[in-house]
């Protein structure tokens, strides 16, 4: 998994300018807008997508049929692949922190306890981002797996616009639940969502490891 994890990096590295861009934007909107968080969610999201285009690269050109001829298993290359985007997101979570926290301090604007419970509330969500595009991209290859995933995200938007319409019609009240858990500690939710990001992540290496044993290459 070693030599996987520095094919992808290798990748990674020749799209450094791709990344300085992506890093400038940050830097430029964090400069527009002192004390927001943006650059923490923008650099997190874009940096645990890399791991969706090491696998468009691996497809490329039928590569996969050579990479499965070394002495690697499906099993480690899946496993690299969870491995790599957890690591590219959380170091690209970690430089969206750093930014967002020298802002502060240079413009004297924000507030460094919100920025760390930002910075922590969008770990589990970078977490869970990797547990349903991997599969997604695995099964149906990097430009059909966005489709796939752009298709699943629209199905959820559609079905909570209608549980919403379901509840009102049915004059569900949330507002009291939503009173009591606005009084939770953060620190509660965010150790119980990252729990949640940790299972399903694990849940979907294990789907991702059955879709890889099934493809032909």
């Amino acid at each position: 998994m070693k030599g996987l994890l520095i094919k992808d990096f290798k990748l990674m590295k020749g799209q450094k300018n791709f990344f300085l861009a992506i890093v400038a934007i940050a830097l430029a909107m964090i400069t527009l807008s002192p004390g927001t968080s943006f650059a923490i969610g923008f650099l997190g999201f874009v940096g645990s997508l890399f791991s969706l285009s090491s696998i468009s690269y691996d497809e490329f050109d039928n590569g996969n049929a050579f990479l499965f001829s070394l002495p690697i298993t499906r099993k480690e290359y899946v496993l690299e692949k969870y491995t790599f985007g957890v690591l590219c997101g959380i170091a690209s979570l970690f430089l969206g922190t750093l930014i967002s926290f020298f802002s502060i301090l240079i413009t004297d604007k924000g507030n460094l306890r919100e920025m760390f419970l930002t910075a922590c509330t969008l770990l589990p969500v970078i977490l869970l981002l990797l547990s349903i595009m991997l599969p997604f991209v695995l099964k149906f290859g990097g430009e059909k797996g966005r489709i796939a995933i752009l298709g699943m995200m629209g199905f959820l938007f559609v079905a909570g616009i209608l549980f919403t319409k379901i509840a009102e019609y049915m004059k569900i009240d949330f507002y009291p639940l939503a009173k009591r858990l606005s009084q939770i500690d953060p620190h509660v939710y965010i150790l119980f969502f990252l729990f949640l990001a940790i299972t399903a992540l694990a849940v979907s290496c294990l789907v991702s490891q059955s879709i890889l044993n099934k493809k032909e290459f």
